[in-house]
This record gives structure tokens, C-alpha cells and sequence, in this order.
């Protein structure tokens, strides 16, 4: 994947007529959802199923998880012009600056080509003092891609990561044909925001995306920003979704939402992986503690946002547990990372694929005196290069992880 020089398209709420033929928006041409609703405008890419969501009303997961991380339309085409109609919905904060609309990034035969976004929508605006949600419905818009090479080639429309996303139409000015299954292994990755995407600065430039192509794999990136949680119906889902090889980022979510002590930590931990085992047996399975975060290393949650700078554009978190806590069983990073190694040793014998790698490798402190987490909590873009970079290293390199056959 390169990323030299794109064009940067034109986003258009009414599109040129030229592009005249519409293809239908199928499961064929759209890779990284695990399901797709059918809405009144056209199609909403899910990363959970339903059965998963029916079990879970928390209205941050069901944000994040309809919000496309890793998800893109893949195609054959010699198109010069490609067109695609989206309803995104997209969130404003009370006391703040506007947020920058979503970005679509277009790829030809693996080169980013274009970026553009839909300035229109649906819009939340979210009250984080008051804890308040308020929606207001809008009208679809248009991204456009032109000047396209005229000779056969796999376009590649990766969708924001960070902006739910309805399709709408697909329009193009050639036939679109999905394209053939290269052959590649199929990597299934759950973390948090981070994973997620946050603060990353683009679809194709988000960490698991970067390690992804770094590594020749086709990603399903199941990062849910705030959702990390170890819930049984996540666990359910991975169960049940083809995949070669798989990773679990597990930590900050549940320090930084204060949800159970080591007593209950431990036990849903195995619970996690041997769901997931039920259902892949022998795949590659890589258990990753957390990056460093130094206000939660030796320090429980829960974190709370601070508001201070808020209309400067500048949100930052803080931790509000007591470090002598940690005595009663309530989770730090560091207390994390302690025993998810000494799971991934206590299985290890009898699940001789199942690896463990501490999340300080991918962010230390090197990288922390050199690329301070801006908010205190997440990577910038910057860092979402560095970690991809040393993910794939660390991961898909001989004698590593997921080290291809």
C-alpha cells in the first residue's frame, strides 16, 4: 500500500450524471463487515451481528460497532470514474469545534489514489456533560473518484473509520465485477479504540490497516473504541467468523471503565479464548496486552474525560482510582499485563499456537518520550505508523506469530 501523492476528489452532495451505470451493493463487493443490514437507503455495514447487538443496548457499542473500521467496497473495473452515494452519521460535541468529516480513501490496484468525504448526513450531538444524545436526521451526499487509469484494475473504496456509514448508490462509468479471492490469509483482530482507529488520520492509515497490507493479509478489524470489554458475545462472534489467524487486544477498556477486579479478569480471560478455540482450534492466536498509558499503569479507573480545553479543540483524559486499590484486586496496566502473560504460559502447553506479546513493544517509553499519547489516552497519527510498522514486524516476520508457512 502506498500512500505518495494521492488526488484529493471533489465530494458532491448533487454527482456529475457521467458515471451512469449503478451496481447493486452485495456481500460480493464489500470485505471487513461480518454483516450487512438493509436500511431504506441502501446498506449499513455492521462489524457485530445481530445476535451480538440484541444483547448489548449500550449505545457506545452500537456506535462504534456500525462505525466501518477496516471495512471497504473491493472491485474489478476499468472505470475512470467511480461515484459512491453514502448517508454517513456524524457526531458533534456540545462546547467544541466542529469535527472534520469522515474520509473515503480510493486504492488502485493497491495504490492510494484519492481521498474525499460527504459533507452531509445525519447528525448526534452529544452533551458528554450531561450525558445527552441528541439526533437529527440528514440527506445522503456523493464522493467522487475521476481521471482513473482506463485498463483493468481492483479499486479499493475503504470507508471512514470513524463515521457510520449507509450505502447508498455505486456508480461508475464502466461494469464492476467483484474481484477473485487472491488467496490470502484472513486476519481477525478485536482491541479497543485504538484499535479502532482513533485519532488516526485516515481508513487505510489506522494501525491494524497499516500492519495489515505490511503483512499480505485481508483484515477484519473487530477494534471497538470503548467496547474491549471481554464480552461473551464478542467472543461468540470471533468464534464464528472464517478467519487464519487471530489476535485479542485486551486492557485499557477495562481499567478505564473500572468493570471487575482480577478475580473476575482471570476467569473471563479463559472464558474469551476458549470460546474462540471452540471454534478456531489450531489458528495462530496472539494475546496482546496493553501499550503503555502511564496515568493507568499503576493507577485503576475509571478515567473521565477533562473538559477544560474542551473549546480549544483539546480533550484530555485522567484517572480517578487509587493506587492502594490495587491491593483489593482492582485492575491496573501493569497488574494486566502481568496476568495475561501468565495465561498465555498456563495454556500454552496444551495450545501450542497460542502466542502472547506485551503491548509495551509496540508503544513504550521510547515511543512515549518521543510521541506523547496527545489526550493521555490514544495514539496520534504518528504513532498509529509506528505501531502498525512494529506489529508487522513483530507478528508477521519468519519465526514470528503469524509467520506465513
Amino acid at each position: 500500500m502506498s500512500t505518495k501523492h494521492p488526488k484529493h476528489p471533489r465530494s458532491h452532495p448533487h454527482p456529475d450524471p457521467h458515471p451512469c451505470i449503478t451496481t447493486p451493493l452485495t456481500a460480493d463487493l464489500i470485505r471487513g463487515a461480518l454483516e450487512l443490514e438493509r436500511t431504506d437507503h441502501g446498506v449499513l455495514p455492521h462489524r457485530l451481528p445481530a445476535r451480538a447487538r440484541a444483547q448489548c443496548t449500550d449505545p457506545q457499542l452500537a456506535m462504534v460497532e456500525s462505525q466501518p473500521s477496516g471495512v471497504r467496497l473491493v472491485f474489478r473495473t476499468r472505470a475512470t470514474a467511480v461515484e459512491l452515494d453514502a448517508l454517513p452519521t456524524k457526531r458533534e460535541y456540545v462546547g467544541a469545534p466542529p469535527r472534520p468529516d469522515g474520509v473515503y480513501e480510493l486504492l488502485v490496484d493497491g495504490v492510494l489514489t484519492g481521498r474525499g468525504s460527504v459533507p452531509t448526513g445525519n447528525t448526534v450531538t452529544v452533551d458528554m456533560a450531561a450525558g445527552t444524545a441528541e439526533y437529527q436526521p440528514g440527506e445522503p451526499g456523493t464522493v467522487r473518484f475521476t481521471d482513473l487509469p482506463d485498463t483493468p484494475k481492483t479499486v479499493e473504496i475503504w470507508l471512514p473509520h470513524n463515521e457510520t456509514t449507509e450505502l447508498v448508490a455505486l456508480r461508475t462509468d464502466a461494469p464492476v465485477e467483484p474481484a477473485p479471492d487472491q488467496g490470502r490469509r484472513v486476519w481477525l483482530h478485536h482491541g479497543s479504540s485504538i484499535s479502532h482507529g482513533s485519532d488516526g488520520a485516515g481508513p487505510t492509515t489506522i494501525w491494524p490497516v497499516l500492519a495489515a497490507s505490511l503483512g499480505g493479509v485481508e483484515l477484519i478489524n473487530l477494534g471497538l473504541g470503548g467496547s474491549a470489554l471481554l464480552d461473551p458475545f464478542t467472543a461468540r462472534a470471533m468464534r464464528d467468523t472464517p478467519a487464519d489467524l487471530i489476535s485479542v487486544k485486551i486492557g485499557i477498556n477495562l481499567v478505564n471503565h473500572d468493570v471487575m477486579r482480577l478475580r473476575a479478569f482471570t476467569s473471563a480471560v479463559h472464558g474469551f479464548l476458549d470460546t474462540i478455540r471452540d471454534g478456531h482450534p489450531t489458528a495462530p492466536l496472539l494475546v496482546v496486552s496493553p501499550i503503555l498509558c502511564p496515568i493507568h499503569e499503576d493507577t485503576p479507573g475509571p478515567s473521565a474525560p477533562d473538559f477544560t480545553d474542551l473549546a480549544k479543540g483539546y480533550l484530555r483524559f485522567r484517572a480517578l482510582g487509587d493506587p492502594a486499590d490495587e491491593a483489593t484486586g482492582k485492575l491496573t496496566l501493569r497488574v494486566i499485563r502481568e496476568e495475561l502473560s501468565r495465561i498465555v504460559t498456563q495454556r500454552a502447553p496444551d495450545d501450542p499456537n497460542l502466542h502472547h506479546l506485551d503491548g509495551r513493544a509496540l508503544y513504550g517509553e521510547p515511543e512515549a518520550t518521543a510521541h506523547p499519547l496527545p489526550d493521555d489516552l490514544h495514539p496520534d497519527a504518528a504513532t498509529h505508523r509506528r505501531i502498525g510498522e512494529r506489529f508487522a514486524e513483530l507478528t508477521f516476520t519468519a519465526d514470528a506469530p503469524f509467520a506465513a508457512s
